[in-house]
């Protein structure tokens, strides 16, 4: 058999699955089915327009928070730190026994530190000359 190196120039839904198959059924032989789960929890507004929320998934035990987001006139009205509210209600729901989510230095550090998440690490020079920050947070019982 030939094997070659391929880079598509739009890869699609598809080629993905493919990368993902023999990884999951690595992972799976290893720790049994991951129960992946997506979360969204979405902010409308008056029209019933998404404007923002939370963007995630649990997965083997954790939930990963992939994006958080808010239009700049909402913050600082306490919507962000019910969006984590209601992410941990949801993977304590689901059997989680944390959170975790990356940040840049430039973004919201501070704002998850205040909400009980600590830094387990740190990617330098991403981007160049910032620094991107790991988080996550253990749920209690």
């Amino acid at each position: 058999m030939t094997i070659r190196l391929h880079v598509p120039d739009q890869p699609t839904p598809e080629d993905r699955e493919a990368v993902l198959a023999p990884l999951r059924a690595y992972n799976e032989a290893a720790f049994g089915p991951g129960r992946a789960e997506p979360l969204a929890i979405l902010l409308h507004d008056e029209d019933g327009h998404t404007i923002g929320g939370l963007w995630g998934r649990s997965n083997y035990d954790w939930l990963f928070v992939e994006y958080l987001a808010l239009p700049e006139a909402m913050r600082g009205q306490r919507l962000g730190s019910r969006l984590i509210a209601e992410a941990e209600r949801i993977a304590r729901e689901r059997g989680c026994c944390g959170i975790w989510l990356d940040t840049f230095a430039f973004q919201a550090r501070g704002f998850y530190e205040k909400l009980g998440f600590t830094v387990f690490g740190t990617l330098e020079d991403h981007p160049r000359g910032s620094r991107r920050f790991f988080l996550s947070k253990r749920l209690e019982g």
